[in-house]
């Protein structure tokens, strides 16, 4: 069980400090990650050592998650880590032996995190909500304004709101961005890096 405990341990520091708060520098998170994965690993430990069954406790995280999701708006990819972090305290916890097929899992959910979050993977593709000054009507009229302001190609928008009073427009918009403001946002941060 000591082992399971220090398994545990290694994959949520490697998840938390060593993947997710690199990337994203969200404080809060970090938080919540830490004390959801050691919260579950000590429940599923106290919960495979007794007569409840698995089901039992597995219902009651599900419970937890659903409050805990629902308290505060959190994107997809945030969800992902936390997620990630449940699932590792129960696979170190709800483990009779801490062999090399739990390891395995874990460091597959940190390997999956780590390669589907990555900057590189679809760097190009972009997702925001966009507020327009103009109410936009006519939807090929709108899809050329937005690439023009984007300076990409826009893959799927969908209007969420047309405010014909004050004259505007809200869109949910996809696009790929093209190369040269790739460049141009990259910039910035190669120039600090070799600062350094």
């Amino acid at each position: 069980m000591l082992l399971a405990v220090v398994a545990d341990l290694i994959a949520i520091l490697v998840l938390t400090f060593g993947v997710y708060f690199p990337r994203h520098r969200r404080r809060d998170l970090v938080t919540a990650f830490l004390g959801v994965n050691i919260g579950v690993l000590a429940v599923s430990i106290v919960l495979g050592n007794t007569a409840v069954g698995a089901g039992l406790g597995l219902g009651l995280f599900g419970v937890l998650s659903i409050i805990r999701l629902r308290s505060d708006e959190i994107s997809q990819h945030e969800i992902a880590y936390y997620f990630a972090s449940l699932a590792l305290g129960l696979i170190a916890g709800l483990g009779d032996v801490m062999d090399a097929l739990h390891l395995g899992l874990m460091a597959l959910v940190i390997a999956a995190l780590f390669l589907g979050d990555h900057p590189a993977l679809f760097r190009r593709h972009r997702n925001q909500l966009v507020r327009l000054d103009v109410a936009y009507t006519d939807e090929e009229a709108l899809r050329t304004h937005l690439e023009t302001m984007l300076g990409g190609q826009v893959t799927t928008m969908v209007i969420k709101q047309i405010d014909m009073v004050n004259d505007s427009t809200l869109v949910e918009v996809r696009w790929i961005a093209g190369p040269s403001r790739v460049r141009t946002e990259l910039g910035p941060r190669i120039e600090r890096v070799n600062a350094r």
